[in-house]
């Protein structure tokens, strides 16, 4: 391990110490929010409301220092609403650009399947490219740029199912659920009108996301890695539980939560059991099942866990 390497993880494990002093339980998914800010893969929380969603990505937002915008979607949003757009100026006599909210560096996106497809589509380009364009007009976001989504369960009024391009563009999903007795004990203890982005520090920057990503992208990857990876991939797609399998992107997304996990274990290599623990979050969200797999009352969690007990993990490890 050299120094660099330990440099980054501690930065890592200082944010997430940050979060879990106002934030109330949930390691497993502060840590999961953290490897997507680290390897610049997009976050989509979904679950019922009240459990924390936006708490959350506020926690994250306040401890990082970037510059933070909230979008609260609904069915009367525009694309406009979100990008920007040309507004005529009395005075210049010419239309002036007037910037939208997607031109910060933390973006979060508050219950984005409440909009309309139009509208969601239009964060298409900002999460895959960190561009945006109107009216003919190319605008390059600042850096470095991430999204945290959230969104209620399809079952609730009022909502529209993210397309399957969308759920792609997001590299990191989960659920929070709701929290222990002990956990709630102290939910209840909390002042309810405490706002995170005013009661956390900064304690990182713009600066040191930016190293900790340069330096995920160093982190060594053994084709036999990569080989276990496309082997995973194949046999999903193959599956009779599964009408859309995973995508190239998809592969590539598991590569860097996996290079994200090695670093945040002070680790300058990734190893087979960095991949198995990323395969969930990374993966979860962009499987469809099959009308076998409903009809047999699978869940895609159960699918993936069998897909991992049946592919041979590399170099022997366990």
């Amino acid at each position: 391990m050299n120094d660099r390497v330990r440099y980054c993880a501690g930065i890592i494990r200082t944010i997430s110490q940050n979060i879990s002093g106002y934030f109330i339980g949930k390691k497993k998914q502060i840590k999961e929010m953290l490897i997507g800010l680290i390897s610049g893969l997009h976050v989509l929380i979904e679950d019922v409301p009240g459990v924390g969603k936006t708490t959350l990505a506020k926690c994250l937002a306040a401890s990082v220092g970037l510059s933070f915008a909230r979008i609260q979607f609904t069915p009367d949003l525009l694309p406009g609403d979100i990008l920007g757009m040309n507004i005529w100026d009395m005075e210049k006599k010419e239309f002036t650009f007037k910037k939208g909210p997607i031109l910060h560096q933390f973006i979060l996106a508050d219950e984005i399947n409440r909009a309309s497809p139009r509208t969601q589509s239009s964060m298409l380009e900002a999460m895959q490219e960190e561009t945006i364009s109107v009216d003919g007009r190319s605008f390059e976001l600042p850096q470095p740029f991430f999204v945290i989504a959230t969104q209620n369960p399809v079952t609730f009024t009022g909502t529209f199912p993210l397309p399957e391009a969308e759920l792609d563009r997001f590299g990191i999903s989960f659920s929070l659920g709701y929290a222990g007795k002990k956990e709630e004990l102290e939910i209840l203890g909390l002042d309810k009108d405490a706002n995170p982005l005013k009661v956390l520090s900064s304690i990182a920057g713009p600066e040191d996301i930016i190293k900790v990503r340069k330096q995920v992208s160093t982190i060594f990857v053994s084709d036999q890695i990569k080989e276990f990876i496309i082997d995973l991939a194949n046999k999903i797609r193959g599956s009779q539980y599964v009408k859309l399998g995973i995508s190239p992107r998809a592969m590539q997304h598991l590569v860097a939560a996996s290079r994200a996990n090695a670093l945040e274990q002070e680790r300058d290599f990734v190893i087979p059991e960095d991949v198995v623990e990323m395969v969930v979050p990374v993966l979860g969200h962009r499987i469809i099942l099959s009308t076998e797999a409903h009809m047999e009352r699978k869940s895609v969690q159960d699918i993936l866990s069998d897909f991992l007990a049946t592919t041979p993990l590399p170099t022997g490890r366990k």
